[in-house]
């Protein structure tokens, strides 16, 4: 079984409440110089057989439809392998 992970943060341009309340309980906390916080969200897969083209193509479709709303929030798609490093990304851009 392989791992393909997808992390949809919000869109630059768009206002991130919880980022911003992380970011000014941070410097309370004795954590000084942390200059912006941006909260997302991680979605970890376990897939069934080969992660190819096809798998890929069908979980990129699954983050546009419904793991990321595509109007406010960006996505990356990648694979890890047995050991947790990235063995390939694959953006999506909700534009």
């Amino acid at each position: 079984m392989a791992r393909v992970v997808v992390d949809v943060m919000l869109k630059p341009e768009i206002l991130d409440p919880q980022g911003q309340a992380v970011q000014r309980a941070l410097p309370r906390l004795g954590f000084k110089g942390i200059a912006d916080v941006r909260q997302g969200k991680r979605f970890e897969l376990e897939v069934e057989g080969p992660v190819d083209e096809a798998a890929l193509a069908r979980i990129h479709e699954m983050a546009e439809t419904f793991l990321a709303n595509t109007v406010i929030e960006d996505f990356t798609v990648r694979v890890e392998n047995g050991t947790g490093t990235e063995a390939g990304t694959e953006t999506g851009a909700g534009s």
